[in-house]
């Protein structure tokens, strides 16, 4: 049997920090929001959700971004993934669909704190379900990536 090497390490760092974000996006819109718009009082909710989205962004910025860029590098360099290679059938393509999703998601959630900031809530309500649903498009484009 094989033992926790140092790619095991790295790729559970990589899921783990995916896993943390996708996860914190479903927790706040299916039960965190929904709970405080339900139980405070709108001054409240207002302060309460606003709060809850900086602090998630800011673990997003200080934490998950850094874990997943450093974490997804490392992986793909470990392969032997070129820029070349992310247009071949198969990893490649999936890989560069991957990244590119990633991108937009991450795109959608900096805008969805702009939004928020600049007092636009629909705006905002909709760039939030563009990246809670990217995020989980992400997620099926790694499923079907062989480990590396």
């Amino acid at each position: 049997m094989d033992t926790v090497g140092l790619w095991s390490l790295v790729r559970f760092a990589h899921v783990a920090g995916a896993a943390l974000w996708v996860g914190g996006q479903l927790a706040l819109s299916l039960v965190i929001l929904p709970l405080a718009r339900h139980l405070l009082a709108p001054e409240a909710k207002d302060v309460f959700t606003a709060a809850a989205g900086r602090r998630f962004g800011l673990l997003t910025g200080a934490v998950f971004l850094p874990v997943q860029l450093g974490t997804g590098w490392a992986m793909a360099w470990h392969r032997g993934v070129t820029w070349v290679s992310l247009a071949e059938p198969g990893y490649g393509r999936t890989l560069a669909a991957k990244l590119a999703l990633f991108v937009v998601v991450m795109l959608a959630a900096a805008a969805h704190g702009l939004a928020h900031a600049k007092g636009r809530p629909d705006l905002a309500r909709g760039l939030a379900v563009v990246s809670l649903v990217g995020s989980l498009g992400v997620v099926l484009l790694a499923t079907a990536l062989p480990v590396t």
